[in-house]
């Protein structure tokens, strides 16, 4: 079992055979955009020829992000420069002025805005994107395949979790402190509350999602031109509740 993002090189893998299946979408919203007050960067627009620091260049904020500004008529390849920088130093690379913008994940992000440096510039909750799951559970195919009950209960408890989560986010805010979690107790609770932890996709309107993501992904070369996304979704998709 192993929680990921749609917009991560997980479909990548997916898309090439990887025996995992996708059971159900956790929540979204805990991607990040954000750009340096004092470079101005308060847009997407505003986002053009400048450098923007990522993690990884196969990150889930860089594949998102990367889709976000083709909506928003910007090249991803050529209108801005992708940085890589390791994840804990993003936020000093853009106060140096070494990027003008950084693209990761929470809770870096969040708290890295409340230090009051930095323009939240979209998340992925931002426009369209509001009702779309972001965490996914995918649990190993042969797990499936030889005790669906197994994967059926680690679905449920994962569901269960997150609806906890959206009923109580200071009791998750403070298990989540206990392991490890960087933040006072209060910033999580927030940075929680900002989540769609309520949202929790299944079935068709979960492929639906997959299908969109898939398609998105071409635009920015992450997934082949080529590949039936219907087809794909159909494929990637384990119903194990029913």
């Amino acid at each position: 079992m192993e929680p990921d993002k749609l917009v991560k090189s997980g479909l990548i893998a997916l898309e090439q055979g990887f025996d995992v299946r996708i059971t159900a979408g956790i929540h979204g919203g805990c991607l990040r955009l954000l750009g340096s007050k004092s470079a101005g960067v308060d847009t997407i627009a505003s986002l053009r020829g400048k450098a923007i620091a990522i993690s990884d260049q196969a990150s889930p904020a860089k594949n998102f992000f990367s889709i976000l500004l083709t909506k928003e008529g910007l090249d991803p390849e050529k209108d801005v420069e992708w940085r890589q920088y390791p994840a804990d130093l993003l936020a000093l690379a853009v106060v140096k002025g070494e990027a003008q913008a950084l693209a990761d994940n929470d809770p870096r992000t969040y708290l890295w805005l409340k230090d009051g440096k930095l323009n939240e510039v979209a998340t992925n909750l931002s426009g369209e994107f509001a009702t779309r799951t972001c965490c996914v559970l995918a649990i190993r195919g042969s797990l499936i395949r030889e005790d669906r009950a197994a994967a059926a209960a680690l679905t449920r408890a994962v569901l269960l979790a997150g609806q906890q989560v959206a009923h109580d986010p200071a009791d998750a805010a403070a298990i989540f402190s206990n392991y490890g979690g960087k933040g006072s107790v209060e910033d999580l609770t927030a940075m929680l509350k900002s989540h769609t932890h309520h949202d929790q996709q299944l079935g068709d309107a979960l492929k639906k999602q997959i299908v969109l993501y898939a398609d998105e992904l071409k635009l920015v070369n992450v997934i082949k031109r080529s590949t039936d996304t219907t087809k794909f979704a159909e494929r990637v998709y384990a119903d194990v509740l029913s």
